[in-house]
């Protein structure tokens, strides 16, 4: 893209393809992204205006649900898979203004996540990045740095916010999920943010999601708004918490959120919160 050339970046940084986090970065009006995001950034807002605020009802839910995990359900170690570029209000600083000393592992392998995560996320002796994909669970779990970190006969908190829509069918994102589920202990609980199409709920919203799935692919490569049944379907085995499977804003909000108006991103961004028996 133009002007793309003059933009410094860190060595190992492609300014010249888009990314996935760097796009959600400049939606969340951070400054870690490029020209050639930013163009990605603006096509996505030409057909939902509203996609900046549903960059913050992620992050809201994230602090939420990451807050509930950690005050309620009594996780103290959490496992944040495709944890994105830092932001204000990480998990390790939910997780620990709650339960000071509970311990965080970011997997990512996006190269400026990395860059930036071990100089922001990777604090102290309770958090750590690992750089890994998350299509090859197993190398996650295994990883030397995740088994410092994470005790795998207690209860883990799982977080797959906004990830899981980057999977494509044939890579078997539900079958990626089980497999970074199977090993968790009862107690264990899976958060989930991702992008949804509701069909013929709502068949205009349902058309926008159509289209935004079609820049996806044809810019990022990647991208599925998948149907509620298809997203039901990682909690297979779970016990859902309430309120269930809903739009972002919807669950649990609290006094100080931003009140999304129900517009075109409010049905295409749903999270939900489960509980392994």
């Amino acid at each position: 893209m133009p002007g793309s050339e003059q933009e410094s970046a860190p060595s190992g940084i492609d300014t010249s393809k888009p990314s996935v986090a760097r796009v959600y970065d400049y939606m969340l009006g951070g400054k870690d992204n490029y020209e050639v995001d930013r163009h990605v950034a603006q096509a996505a807002l030409r057909i939902a205006p509203d996609a900046p605020e549903a960059a913050q009802a992620n992050r809201e839910f994230l602090r939420r649900t990451v807050r509930y995990l950690a005050a309620d359900a009594g996780i103290r170690q959490f496992l944040d898979i495709g944890s994105g570029l830092p932001t204000q209000g990480n998990v390790h600083e939910v997780a620990q203004s709650v339960t000071p000393g509970a311990h965080v592992v970011y997997v990512d392998h996006d190269p400026i996540v990395l860059a930036h995560g071990r100089a922001l996320l990777a604090v102290d002796e309770t958090t750590t990045i690992v750089d890994a994909d998350a299509r090859e669970p197993e190398k996650i779990l295994d990883d030397p740095r995740t088994r410092a970190l994470i005790d795998f006969a207690e209860p883990v908190g799982l977080l797959l916010f906004g990830l899981l829509h980057h999977l494509k069918d044939e890579e078997d994102p539900a079958g990626i999920a089980a497999r970074l589920i199977r090993p968790l202990p009862s107690g264990s609980h899976v958060v989930i943010s991702h992008f949804h199409n509701p069909m013929g709920a709502h068949p205009e919203v349902s058309e926008q999601a159509f289209t935004a799935e079609k820049l996806f692919n044809e810019h990022l490569g990647t991208g599925r708004w998948r149907t509620r049944e298809e997203i039901l379907a990682y909690f297979d085995g779970l016990e859902l918490v309430e309120p269930g499977l809903v739009p972002l804003p919807e669950w649990r909000p609290e006094t100080g959120d931003h009140q999304a108006a129900p517009g075109i991103t409010y049905h295409t961004f749903v999270g939900g919160v489960a509980r392994k028996p």
